[in-house]
């Protein structure tokens, strides 16, 4: 019986060495056997038995009896520990470390109370002073917020009073700009027929592009009716000018007054939060940000610049006003003598392309009378080369099928000469029509480009007509009284 839990070295578990006993038969001879035992290694556990001893067992030769003259060897002893158990053995702590572990556990327990008591109370003062010194910042800042939303309004008054002067200047210069362009007005009619029928000559295609007297006339024309609105013109610049000044200032003033309204209602929203506010919420970083671009000194110059600049503008605008008066005198023999001069031109240049259209349509009755015998020439050679190509299908079918002759059958004979001669003949014929074939449509091709041109000259010269004959002289069958010049609706 084995007892488990036991050392091997206990000495109740050694094997027996009594062997006197003559009532047993005598053990035949066993031979020697060596095992190993193979530990058990527990997950985590495989390298912590290199300390251990071995555990390993061997089994040796009993010894003999010197009485009995009989060897008596012992039998195989298995292990008397179970391998989880024997491996638990070795994993024990001793008391002493138990204690001391104890012992560390409840010290620092202790410290880490004592610790957190003394943060508390650290905690709890800080809290106090930084919610004190919060409160007061943010007093400080309501009262710097009421203080700018007052600069604010100020500065929303002025801007508000010097725009509203200012558009009233701008409405009595426009005024007086509406007055100068109807004073204008009755001469505009025969300088817009002038630029008319130069914008309508500029339409001319290609060579029909020239500068002939209609043209030089009508450059007089227009330079004789701009004469007669230079000082009008001049006058009306001035004041488009000032006007844009005019409005660039207005424009300032506008921007300025949004932005205070902007930064108004900003700063009026930025004075109502509270900290029980619902739209308040984290900007992490936007301290760090300066996104300012002035100082509260650069800020008032700014208002005052813009202030400064409109009551400038609004002077000179006074000073324009004074010098609007009646600044028109026209030519009116010269206006009609050179209006006469330009007709006349019209008249000779119509007629002048007149006779070159009826040359050119001649010519294109004939290029289209030989386009049309070239194309019959070309469809005939096309049918013939169409007839030669079945009898040079049927020779070289008839070569391909004596290709297929057995053996020695493969012979050059007459009939194979025949059929080479036959279809090199054909193919020279078709190359030969082929070539021709090309230099026709070549030529005809040569008629159909000359066709086009004259066709496209034949185009121009009817634009050309049209725009002289119907478009221009159309424009110009009667000139504009000047009864009612300088009357204003």
């Amino acid at each position: 019986m084995e007892f488990l839990g036991t050392t091997q070295t206990a000495s109740y578990c050694g094997p027996k060495t009594a062997c006197g006993i003559g009532a047993l038969p005598p053990v035949a001879p066993a031979p020697v056997i060596q095992e190993c035992y193979q530990p058990y290694y527990l997950p985590g556990y495989r390298y912590l038995n290199s300390w251990r001893p071995s555990l390993s067992y061997k089994v040796s030769n009993a010894q003999t009896c010197p009485d009995e003259g009989a060897t008596c060897r012992s039998a195989l002893r298995p292990p008397t520990i179970l391998p989880a158990v024997r491996s638990a053995l070795f994993c024990r702590y001793s008391p002493h470390d138990w204690h001391q572990s104890n012992q560390l556990q409840i010290r620092a327990a202790e410290a880490s109370r004592l610790w957190a008591g003394r943060l508390m109370g650290d905690s709890m003062r800080l809290m106090q002073d930084k919610d004190q010194l919060t409160r007061q910042m943010q007093e400080g800042t309501r009262r710097n917020l009421g203080q700018r939303l007052s600069d604010i309004g100020f500065w929303k008054s002025e801007l508000s009073y010097e725009l509203e002067r200012l558009l009233n200047e701008n409405h009595s210069l426009d005024a007086v700009k509406r007055r100068l362009e109807c004073m204008a007005e009755e001469l505009n009619c025969p300088l817009q027929v002038a630029l008319e029928c130069q914008y309508q000559r500029e339409k001319r295609i290609g060579i029909d592009l020239v500068h002939d007297n209609v043209e030089k006339n009508l450059i007089q024309e227009v330079d004789l009716l701009k004469c007669c609105q230079e000082q009008m013109r001049k006058l009306a610049q001035r004041i488009d000018i000032q006007m844009r000044d005019n409005r660039d200032a207005q424009h300032a003033l506008e921007r300025d007054l949004e932005d205070k309204n902007s930064a108004e209602f900003i700063d009026g929203k930025c004075l109502n939060l509270r900290n029980t506010s619902d739209c308040i919420s984290f900007f992490h970083g936007v301290e760090q940000i300066d996104g300012t671009i002035s100082v509260p000194e650069t800020w008032a110059k700014f208002s005052n610049d813009n202030i400064r600049h409109s009551q400038n503008m609004r002077a000179n605008s006074v000073r324009l006003r004074e010098e609007a008066q009646n600044l028109f005198d026209v030519l009116l023999d010269q206006m009609w003598k050179q209006f006469t001069n330009t007709n006349l031109a019209f008249n000779a240049r119509i007629a002048e392309v007149t006779d070159v259209k009826n040359k050119l349509q001649t010519q294109l009755a004939k290029t289209l009378q030989e386009i049309f015998q070239t194309e019959n020439t070309i469809m005939l050679l096309e049918r013939s080369i169409m007839a030669k190509e079945c009898p040079l299908k049927v020779a070289q079918t008839r070569l391909e099928c004596r290709t297929r002759r057995p053996s020695v059958e493969l012979c050059r004979d007459m009939p194979q000469l025949k059929l080479v001669n036959e279809v090199v003949t054909i193919d020279d014929t078709l190359q030969t029509l082929k070539l021709r074939l090309r230099e026709t449509q070549d030529t005809l091709q040569l008629l159909v480009m000359t066709k086009c041109r004259l066709e496209h000259e034949l185009a121009v010269k009817a634009n050309t007509l049209c725009i002289d004959k119907e478009k221009c002289m159309g424009m110009r069958k009667t000139f504009p009284s000047t009864a009612c010049l300088g009357t204003c609706p």
